[in-house]
């Protein structure tokens, strides 16, 4: 396997040898993540309160088990984990009431902050629809060395779910969500000694990216409990 490592103000992405994780980078002040702000974008007013972040949650609050994913949408072993483990733990253990599932944006690049903010734009309801398209269409929508040609994939994939120009320009341009969501992922990171991505934490046990087969084991022995 390899693995893959960006600075946060990265396009590219380097391949390194290594044990198929994405390698944890410096970060660069919020503001260089941002993209260029919309002709068509309005001034958001200065907030009166701290912006708060929430996790984005499927399943049951009070599931005997409760799966955290650290993930970035510019991780191509996060996209093949997506479809590989992430598809088949829903049908099988989220949408039956089995598993409570934790997802935690991870910030490697601005591409995956910009996709983060359009992801939550449309609200909870939409989160995890928008993030199924993002993983989809990965190469499609972030494959530009340009950021105004990866900013309007961005924004076709949020009309793809229901939202409009106005709407989508308001949330990539709101620094103080932006900057809130990055203090978010680095609290988060530090939290359980996050290195790389995928990773999981299963009642408070971490594992690395691991096949859906494996995950069965780890969550069947969990509920067996």
């Amino acid at each position: 396997m390899m693995s893959m490592k960006t600075t946060l103000a990265a396009v590219a992405v380097i391949a390194v040898a290594g044990l198929g994780l994405w390698a944890f980078a410096p970060q660069q002040t919020t503001q260089s993540l941002l993209p260029v702000p919309s002709a068509n974008a309005q001034e958001t007013a200065a907030p009166t309160a701290a912006v708060e972040v929430k996790d984005m949650t499927l399943g049951p609050v009070d599931a005997k088990v409760t799966v955290i994913e650290y993930s970035s949408y510019t991780c191509p072993h996060c996209a093949t984990f997506h479809t590989q483990v992430f598809k088949p733990l829903k049908k099988d253990y989220i949408d039956t009431g089995k598993v409570r599932f934790v997802y935690r944006e991870v910030y490697f690049d601005r591409y995956g902050l910009w996709a983060s903010m359009v992801a939550r734009c449309g609200g909870e309801m939409k989160y995890f629809g928008v993030q199924s398209i993002l993983f989809d269409s990965m190469q499609d929508w972030a494959g530009s060395n340009d950021p105004n040609v990866v900013v309007g994939n961005l924004k076709k994939i949020g009309r793809t779910a229901g939202m409009d120009d106005a709407q989508l320009d308001a949330c990539l341009n709101d620094g103080a969500t932006a900057q809130a969501m990055v203090e978010r992922f680095e609290a988060s990171m530090r939290e359980h000694d996050i290195q790389g991505t995928p990773s999981l934490v299963i009642n408070g046990t971490k594992y690395p990216n691991i096949s859906y087969r494996d995950l069965k084991k780890i969550i069947d022995a969990e509920l067996a409990k």
